[in-house]
């Protein structure tokens, strides 16, 4: 069986380790690695400086979602996964100029404790109050998808929605807290809603329940000796995982696993036609046939070499749509700064009107990453209302970033006159993609398309999550649907036992 993936990204990639796996068993299985673009990876891009691990792209991957962890054991990375220092962990808001500290027991979108609650200085006192009797909801039947604006608004207020969803889910998807799915995005709110009425209410019983898993698989731990460790050191529960030499760490144990002379980069796919046989792939005026395609490309660009042979399906793909991004990293000699605050970064609500989305400290975030009396600044800027930065020169953009951190954190700890020693600019045109209200809709209607095209699969941020883990995983199961020859019409894109 010879497969083309299309893409060159973490998806693509872990479909090719999938197919390499696969060829110690079976030799007829051959595949081709297609990108657009001179290095495999796509977002996932870091480089070390002076000692200082710089991302240019993700920093890190959820902990609780297996798949990352598990490709890196697979890749022999286990003993370089590096946890979040949470133990330090606190995320201020920006709120009129100032760092809101985020009260302790929100969990995610929902406040779970009274006091820290009522004195926090995030919310009004009407917004407090309507947060008490948020407890009073009756269960609400979900019958259609809405924004997750309108979800929290109903719960607990417009602002709520302004300092705390809009933030939140801006650092994430890189989106509007107006136009993303509450149902794809926030499920288990839903969930709770439908069955609690009250979203603290249902927290609550899911922290218990939570806390009770915890104790019985530490219980387990215990009972199996190395079972929760790598190369035989306990690894502790936390909220993100990266690498101790960045991300890139990730790619390059992955591509030296793939087949060199089946790696094509810096050629991009021009055009894909299904024939008799199987599918025609077209790439640098050169038409090649395979038994399979995976296409682990963007939807956009996935749309567009469907399109052609099946229009409607070209067109539900076109229309998920994207957020670009920028990243902005600036290296500082610590000495030099002023008492910088607790925690790992600040999320800046839109209505702050700054540009900077976020800014996250990386050598509190994650220790040993960061050279030794170095401090390193990440900031993120663009998203789905600010298309035009991208048009920035690095210079503007390094600028507007020391300008909002020096008005936001303080002059006196990192003024104008306290130059970077470092600094780094990086562009991520449509890369995230959006999960809008009617998403899960559109995912079936897509679904319904490619059952009709025996030998596509598609892989991707596009479809059913967009962290590291959730590509890693559509990736590989993608390929494992191949291999085994299975490849039922009824099955979602995306969907998977383990997500």
């Amino acid at each position: 069986m010879r497969t083309a993936i299309i893409g060159g990204g973490i998806a693509g990639m872990a479909a090719a380790y999938e197919f390499e796996k696969a060829r110690a068993a079976d030799a007829s299985i051959e595949y081709t690695l297609f990108e657009a673009r001179e290095q495999l990876g796509g977002s996932l891009a870091s480089e070390t400086v002076n000692g200082s691990v710089l991302e240019r792209g993700p920093d890190s991957f959820l902990s609780e979602k297996p798949a990352g962890a598990e490709l890196c054991r697979e890749l022999g990375l286990g003993a370089d996964m590096l946890p979040s220092n949470d133990a330090a962990r606190k995320t201020y808001i920006v709120v009129k100029n100032r760092l809101v500290a985020l009260p302790d027991g929100l969990m995610f979108l929902i406040p779970t404790k009274l006091i820290p609650t009522a004195l926090t200085r995030l919310f009004s006192l009407p917004t407090k109050i309507r947060m008490g009797l948020e407890l009073l909801h009756p269960p609400r039947p979900s019958e259609q998808d809405e924004s997750v604006a309108a979800l929290v608004e109903r719960h607990f207020g417009s602002e709520a929605v302004d300092r705390l969803a809009d933030p939140l889910l801006s650092g994430i998807y890189g989106g509007d807290a107006s136009q993303l799915s509450a149902r794809t995005v926030l499920p288990r709110l839903v969930e709770m809603e439908t069955h609690y009425g009250s979203l603290t209410r249902g927290m609550l019983a899911a922290h218990r329940q939570m806390r009770a898993r915890a104790a019985a698989q530490k219980s387990a731990a215990g009972a199996e000796p190395g079972k929760a460790q790598d190369n035989g050191r306990p690894m502790p529960r936390t909220i993100f995982t990266t690498l101790r030499g960045g991300l890139q760490q990730l790619v390059d144990a992955l591509e030296a696993r793939l087949k060199p002379e089946w790696v094509r980069t810096s050629t991009p796919v021009s055009a894909l036609e299904q024939v008799e046989g199987g599918w025609e792939v077209t790439a640098n005026g050169v038409a090649e046939l395979y038994d399979a395609v995976i296409l682990a490309s963007p939807s956009w660009a996935s749309g567009v070499l469907l399109g052609p042979m099946d229009p409607l399906l070209g067109e539900e793909l076109g229309g998920i749509p994207y957020s670009s991004s920028i990243t902005v990293n600036l290296v500082y000699d610590e000495s030099k700064l002023g008492q910088l605050p607790d925690g790992f970064g600040f999320l800046v609500p839109a209505s702050e009107g700054r540009t900077m989305l976020a800014c996250t400290f990386c050598h509190r975030k994650f220790l040993g990453r960061t050279a030794p009396g170095k401090a390193v600044f990440r900031a993120f800027l663009g998203g789905a209302k600010n298309e035009a930065l991208l048009g920035e020169t690095d210079a503007a953009l390094v600028a507007v970033v020391r300008r909002e951190l020096s008005e936001i954190v303080g002059a006196k700890t990192i003024g104008l006159n306290v130059e970077p020693e470092h600094t780094q600019v990086s562009r991520w045109r449509r890369a995230m993609a959006q999960y809008a209200v009617g998403h899960q809709d559109r995912i079936r209607r897509i679904t319904e398309r490619v059952a009709a095209l025996p030998g596509l699969r598609l892989a991707g941020n596009a479809y059913d999550g967009i962290g590291i883990p959730d590509c890693i995983r559509l990736g590989r199961k993608a390929a494992r649907e191949l291999i085994a020859g299975s490849m039922p019409a009824s099955q979602e894109v995306g969907q998977s036992a383990n997500k």
